[in-house]
C-alpha cells in the first residue's frame, strides 16, 4: 500500500441498460486508411471521465442556458441529452461509429458503417464526496470507464446515489489521439447545449502520405522499432519481483510548487517551461526510486509531442482539425546515479535536448518515411518496449488542452475530470492536467510501479498531495 493511503470504501455499480447509439444521419459505409502515425498504435484504450454534481432546476447567473427539453432534476432525462447529442456529434466524427479491422495485408483499418457507439447506463451505490479519486485502482477502474469490447469508442454514465452522474469514455488509440477525443468531447457537449460546432474533425490522410522518396533520419532506429524485433513476451509464471505491476494514483501539485520547480529548472539566460522542469524533477524521482545495486542501469524518460503545430508550418490549418494520431515520443536516458547527483537546472537542460528531437516538420514527415519502409511490419515507441529489469522508464504526456471546463451537457461543467490510462507493460505513464480549480495547479494522473510511488510521496510530499474531495470542493 502506498503510504498515508486510506482503504477505499467498497461499493457496487449496478447496469441498468444497455444500447447502441447510432449516428442521426448515417453515412454511405466506406473504409478510412489509418496513416501511418496510427499504425505505430497498437490495440491500445485510453479512458477519461467526468464527475458531476446532482443537476439541480434553473439555470444560475452566468450558466449557458440549457437545452427546452432538459428536466434538470432527473438521471433519467441527463442519459437522454447524452444519447441524443451523441448521435449528432457522430455525424461529423463518424469514424467514432465504426469499427476497426484488418485490411488483406493485415493492417487495421477503419470501416465506417454506421455501427454506433455501445453506452451503458449504470447506478453506483456510493455519493460523489466518497469517491476516492487519490486511488482510481479502485474507485474508477472496472467501475466508471467501461471495457471497449466492440466498435472504436464506448460511453458509461453512472448515477451516483447523492444524484450526481459520471460520464466515463474508452476510446481505441489506433483511431484517436487525445487531441482529436477532446474536439469530439467539446462536440458533443455543444450539440446537447444545441450550440453550433466550434470544431468540424477533418480526416484528410493525404496530408500525412509519405514522401517520394522518404528520407529517414538514422535516429528513429533508436526511438522506434518493428515489433518483429521485440524480445520474447515474459515467462507466463514470473519470479515475484517480476509479478509486481504498476499501479494509478491521482495527485495535485500547487501552483507556487510548479513556480519552484520552474525557478530551479532554469538558469539566468534560460528559462525552462514547466513541463520541462516537471519532467526533469520526476525524471530524478524515478532514479532515485532504484535499489543501489542499480546505479549503472539507465532510467529512460519520455515525453509525448503532438506534431499538430510543427506539420502546420508553412500555412497547413488543416492540421488544426486532423482527426488521427499525430503523436511522437522522444525519449533519453541517463545512468540512475548519474541523474540522482545532477542538479535539477542540468537535467531540465537533457529534458530540453530530448524535445528537440521531436519539435520539427522535419522530424513528423521522417517518421511517416520510416513507417512507411516498414509496412506491412508495424512499428512501436522504442521507450514502451522496455521492462523492469533494462532500467526504470516513464513517459509523461502533456494534458494540459484537456478541456474539463468545456465538456458542459447543459447542467453545469465537471466537478472532476481526469484521464485514465492504465496502459500495461512495464513503462510508467504519467499525465499532468489543469486542476478544475483554474489556479494554475495541477491534477497528475501516475501510473507506475507501487514501490515507486511510495519513494516519490516520501520524497516529494511537499510537491505531489494525494487528491481528495476536500482538495476539489474548496474551489468548486
Amino acid at each position: 500500500m502506498v503510504s498515508g493511503e486510506e482503504l477505499p470504501k467498497p461499493f457496487k455499480v449496478t447496469v441498468r441498460k444497455e444500447e447502441v447509439v447510432a449516428p442521426l444521419l448515417p453515412i454511405q459505409e466506406h473504409w478510412l486508411p489509418m496513416s501511418n502515425l496510427d499504425l505505430l498504435l497498437p490495440p491500445l484504450d485510453f479512458g477519461l471521465f467526468f464527475c458531476y454534481k446532482k443537476p439541480v432546476s434553473g439555470a444560475q447567473p452566468g450558466e449557458v442556458e440549457e437545452p427546452a427539453d432538459v428536466d434538470r432534476g432527473t438521471t433519467t432525462s441527463v442519459v437522454g441529452v447524452l444519447k441524443k447529442a451523441m448521435a449528432q456529434a457522430l455525424v461529423p466524427y463518424y469514424a467514432f461509429a465504426g469499427e476497426v479491422v484488418q485490411n488483406n495485408i493485415g493492417e487495421p483499418e477503419l470501416r465506417c458503417n454506421n455501427r454506433g457507439v455501445d453506452f451503458v447506463e449504470a447506478f453506483a451505490e456510493v455519493d460523489l464526496e466518497e469517491l476516492n479519486f487519490y486511488n482510481p485502482d479502485e474507485s474508477v477502474e472496472g467501475k466508471f470507464v467501461p471495457k471497449k469490447k466492440r466498435g472504436v469508442l464506448a460511453v458509461q454514465a453512472t448515477e451516483l446515489k447523492c444524484g450526481g452522474v459520471v460520464v466515463g469514455c474508452s476510446f481505441d488509440h489506433r483511431v484517436s489521439d487525445a487531441y482529436s477525443a477532446n474536439m469530439f468531447l467539446v462536440s458533443w457537449a455543444e450539440s446537447a447545449r444545441s450550440k453550433t460546432l466550434s470544431h468540424l474533425p477533418s480526416f484528410r490522410r493525404s496530408i500525412l502520405n509519405p514522401r517520394r522518396p522518404g528520407l529517414i533520419d538514422p535516429a528513429f532506429q533508436d526511438m522506434y522499432v518493428a515489433v518483429t524485433a521485440l524480445p520474447p513476451p515474459p515467462p507466463e509464471n514470473p519470479s515475484p519481483a517480476a509479478a509486481d505491476h504498476l499501479i494509478s494514483r491521482i495527485y495535485y501539485v500547487k501552483a507556487d510548487q510548479l513556480n519552484r520547480l520552474q525557478t530551479l529548472a532554469s538558469s539566468d539566460d534560460t528559462k525552462r517551461t514547466k513541463l520541462e522542469s516537471f519532467s526533469a524533477f520526476l525524471w530524478k524521482l524515478v532514479a532515485k526510486c532504484s535499489p543501489a545495486a542499480d546505479a549503472e542501469k539507465p532510467c529512460r524518460m519520455g515525453i509525448v509531442v503532438d506534431g499538430r503545430k510543427w506539420l502546420s508550418e508553412g500555412g497547413h490549418k488543416a492540421m488544426d482539425s486532423y482527426f488521427g494520431n499525430v503523436l511522437s515520443i522522444p525519449f533519453t536516458g541517463k545512468k540512475v546515479g548519474d541523474l540522482v547527483e545532477e542538479p535539477l537546472n542540468r537535467v531540465a537542460g537533457e529534458v530540453h535536448e530530448c524535445l528537440e528531437l521531436a519539435v520539427t516538420k522535419e522530424h513528423f514527415l521522417g517518421l511517416i518515411d520510416w513507417v512507411e519502409a516498414l509496412r506491412p511490419v508495424p512499428g512501436m515507441t522504442r521507450i514502451y518496449s522496455y521492462r523492469r529489469e533494462d532500467g526504470p522508464s516513464f513517459v509523461v504526456s502533456s494534458g494540459q488542452r484537456f478541456p474539463v471546463s468545456h465538456v458542459d451537457f447543459g447542467w453545469g461543467k465537471p466537478f472532476f475530470g481526469s484521464y485514465h490510462f492504465p496502459w500495461g507493460g512495464e513503462c510508467g505513464y504519467v499525465m499532468p492536467m489543469p486542476s478544475p480549480a483554474g489556479n494554475g495547479d495541477w491534477v497528475v494522473y501516475m501510473h507506475l510501479f507501487e514501490w515507486q510511488l511510495e519513494v516519490i510521496e516520501k520524497e516529494a510530499s511537499h510537491v505531489f498531495k494525494p487528491l481528495t474531495f476536500d482538495y476539489l470542493i474548496k474551489y468548486d
